[in-house]
């Protein structure tokens, strides 16, 4: 069956990095667009950023710049660097494509 799972989050301080790797099976991940969303404390769930099958990337504003999203398709895993980390960036981060989602994994940034 189709999983998605996402590893990778952690508390750190503001102006940190993180990256995060989504792990995926059950799928021909290759040909499939892959995205990351989050949900901040108290809020929706948003877009964060895009990866398609030929490589093309799309960010929300918020984090150009700042966050890279990223694929290898021998490891059917896409990854999201995310660098100059804010308080506001603090959320669950998901792993989606074609209809699933993975668990989240949980990134906090404070200080």
């Amino acid at each position: 069956q189709v999983q998605l799972v996402e590893s990778g989050g952690g508390l750190v301080q503001p102006g940190g990095s993180l990256r995060l790797s989504c792990a995926a099976s059950g799928f021909t991940f290759s040909s499939e667009t892959v995205n990351w969303s989050r949900q901040p404390p108290g809020k929706e769930r948003e877009w964060v950023a895009t990866i398609t099958s030929g490589g093309t990337t799309m960010y929300k504003d918020s984090v150009k710049g700042r966050f890279t999203i990223s694929r290898d398709n021998a490891k059917n895993t896409v990854y999201l660097q995310m660098n100059s980390l804010k308080p506001e960036d603090t959320a669950v981060y998901y792993c989606t494509a074609k209809t699933y989602w993975g668990q989240g994994t949980q990134v906090t940034v404070s200080s």
